[in-house]
């Protein structure tokens, strides 16, 4: 069994930036795919961003183009998100998932963290 474990989420200005990290416990052929998805209050699930481990193939949603960034550190089995100017419609809970397809949809994901909040104040 693969866990996901997330952190770096908190509370930040409008403007402001964060990294968030994910960690795996293990790494599979079913774990090729690291994938963030986030959902606001009301909301939701929405695709986020996604890399290989090799960030060779990566896609990342509209709305969080050229302000969120995926890295990897493969020694750590870490994937981090950099997330900057950040606007109050960020805000919501930030989940790492883990697959092996590079999809957009949730549900083609096998594992999945619990989740880090990020608020964003105006």
């Amino acid at each position: 069994q693969v866990q996901l474990v997330e952190s770096g989420g908190g509370l930040v200005q409008a403007g402001g930036s964060l990294r968030l990290s994910c960690v795996a416990s293990t790494r599979t052929w079913r774990t090729t795919v690291l994938a963030w998805f986030r959902q606001a209050p009301g909301k939701e699930r929405e695709f986020v961003a996604l890399s290989d481990w090799s960030s060779e193939h990566t896609n990342s949603a509209n709305p969080v183009k050229g302000r969120f960034t995926m890295s990897g550190d493969n020694a750590k089995n870490t994937m981090y998100l950099e997330i900057s100017s950040l606007t109050p419609e960020d805000t919501a809970v930030y989940y790492c998932a883990a697959g092996s397809t590079l999809s957009i949809q949730g549900g083609d994901y096998h594992y999945w963290g619990q989740g880090t909040q990020v608020t964003v104040s105006p």
